[in-house]
C-alpha cells in the first residue's frame, strides 16, 4: 500500500510523525509532503523511513498569485508518486489538495482532523464541507469533533474515530514526589513552593475569528494564579513556551502582564527544548490547561508524568480529563472559578494526585502511537477494500474495566 501523507509543518506536529514512523513499521510504502526539507523536527522526519518530499502545501494566504502554480505542483506529483490513498494533517493541506485534484479525483482522500478550530466557525466549516467529493473521508481525533461533523449531516460510514498517538514516554511521579528538579533551580524556586502552570505554545489571538485573548488563554490562566498567589505564599506559577511563528510581541505582553500582577511569582521562562520537556513536567503539582478551543492536546504529557491537571470544558479534554476522575473541569473564560478550583485542587492535592495516576493508565492507551497507528491502517483497509470498520476507543470504557 503506497500512501501520501500531507503536512504543512517541519517544527511542530510530532504526532504526525509518530503516526507515519509506525505505519512504516507495517510495511506500508510512506510518502510525505514537507514544506521544506530542514526545521525542528526535520532529523526525526528522516528516521520515520518515510519517502519525504518538499513542497508548502498549505494554503498561500499571504501570496495567494501563488495558487496557481502549487495547484499544478500537487497534481504533478500525485501522478508522480500515485498513491492508493492521499492523508492529509491540516485544514490548509486538505483545502489545497481538493482543490488541486477536484472533487471526483479517483484517489480516496481522507483528512485526519487534529482540532476542532474551523468547525467552529461557518466560513471555515462550509468551505472545508463544500470542497468534499465522493472519495473523501474524515479521521476524526476526538469524539467532540466526530459529533461536529455528523451535526454538518456528514454521513457517519465517511467518518471514523482515532486519537493522534505520540511515542512519548514519560516516567510517572512516584507517589507525586518524584521531581528532577532542574526547572526549579534554573528559575529559583524554592523547595517548599507547589508550582502551578504549563507548557504550551503561546498563540497570539486571530483577529478574523473574533478572538480578543489567545487561543491558549494564557491571560486567563496569569489572571487566576495571581488570584491563588495572593491568598497562599506558597505557590508559584509558571508559564512555559515561546510564541508560535514570527514575532515575540504578544508573548512580550503576557510576561508584562504576569510581571505586573503576579508580583514576581508568575514566571515565564520561554521556549523549552522537546528533550527538557519531558523532565520539566516533574517540576510541576498542577497543571492547568484553560485553552478557548481544543482537541485533547495540552493534558497528555502532564498526565503521562503523573502530574494532576485541570482543564477546560472544552473540544476533546473531557474525553481525558474525565471530571473528578482523571481531573477536574472548568468553564472556559471563568477566571474566578479557574482560581477557585486551583485552590481547592492545592488544598486537596493528594486526591488530584491519585486522580493523576488515573489518567495516566488512560493516556498511557489512549495516545499509544502503535495502538493509534493500527486503527489508521484499518481504516485504510477498510476503505480501500472493504474490510471491517476498526472499533473506536472510549476512555469511559477503558476506565471502567480498570475499575472493575
Amino acid at each position: 500500500m503506497r500512501v501520501l501523507h500531507a503536512v504543512k509543518t517541519v517544527d511542530g506536529a510530532r504526532w504526525a510523525i509518530d503516526q507515519v514512523r509506525e505505519l512504516v513499521a507495517h510495511g506500508m510504502e510512506v510518502h510525505v509532503v514537507l514544506p521544506v526539507l530542514s526545521g525542528r523536527f526535520m532529523q526525526s522526519w528522516r528516521e520515520t523511513g518515510a519517502v519525504l518530499h518538499e513542497l508548502p502545501l498549505d494554503l498561500p494566504v499571504k501570496s495567494p498569485w501563488r495558487l496557481p502554480g502549487l495547484l499544478h505542483q500537487v497534481r504533478a506529483l500525485v501522478e508522480r508518486v500515485k498513491p492508493d490513498l492521499i492523508h492529509s494533517h491540516f485544514f490548509g493541506t486538505t483545502i489545497v489538495l481538493r482543490m488541486a485534484l477536484g472533487a471526483h479525483h479517483p484517489t480516496p482522500r481522507i483528512f485526519q482532523v487534529p482540532g476542532p478550530l474551523h468547525l467552529e466557525h461557518g466560513l471555515f466549516r462550509r468551505w472545508e464541507l463544500l470542497t468534499a467529493g465522493p472519495s473523501d473521508r474524515w479521521i476524526a481525533s476526538s469524539r467532540h469533533i466526530e459529533s461536529l461533523y455528523l451535526g454538518q449531516g456528514v454521513a457517519p460510514d465517511r467518518i471514523f474515530l482515532s486519537y493522534y498517538g505520540n511515542q512519548m514516554t514519560l516516567p510517572a511521579m512516584s507517589d507525586g514526589q518524584l521531581k528532577n528538579g532542574q526547572l526549579r533551580k534554573r528559575l529559583g524556586i524554592p523547595a517548599q513552593h507547589l508550582v502551578v502552570g504549563n507548557i504550551n505554545h503561546i498563540y497570539p489571538p486571530k483577529w478574523y475569528l473574533g478572538q480578543t485573548r489567545g487561543l491558549k488563554r494564557h491571560e486567563d490562566v496569569i489572571d487566576a494564579l495571581a488570584l491563588v498567589c495572593k491568598s497562599r505564599e506558597d505557590v508559584t506559577g509558571v508559564l512555559v513556551g515561546s510564541q508560535w511563528g514570527d514575532g515575540d510581541r504578544y508573548q512580550k505582553s503576557l510576561m508584562q502582564r504576569a510581571a505586573h500582577v503576579g508580583q514576581g511569582r508568575i514566571l515565564m521562562p520561554g521556549h523549552l527544548a522537546s528533550e527538557e520537556v519531558s523532565t520539566a513536567w516533574h517540576d510541576f503539582d498542577l497543571a492547568v490547561h484553560v485553552p478557548s478551543s481544543e482537541n485533547c492536546g495540552g493534558v497528555v504529557e502532564p498526565l503521562q508524568a503523573g502530574v494532576p491537571v485541570i482543564a477546560s470544558r472544552v473540544g476533546g479534554l473531557p474525553e481525558v480529563v474525565l471530571e473528578g476522575v482523571t481531573g477536574q473541569l472548568v468553564s472556559p473564560g471563568q477566571v474566578n472559578e479557574l482560581a477557585e478550583v486551583i485552590s481547592n485542587a492545592l488544598k486537596d492535592i493528594d486526591v488530584m494526585r491519585q486522580s493523576a495516576e488515573r489518567g495516566a493508565a488512560l493516556v498511557t492507551t489512549m495516545f499509544d502511537a502503535a495502538r493509534t497507528a493500527q486503527e489508521v491502517a484499518d481504516v485504510y483497509a477498510h476503505v480501500l477494500t472493504g474490510a471491517s470498520r476498526p472499533l473506536a476507543f472510549d476512555s469511559h470504557a477503558f476506565l471502567a474495566s480498570k475499575v472493575s
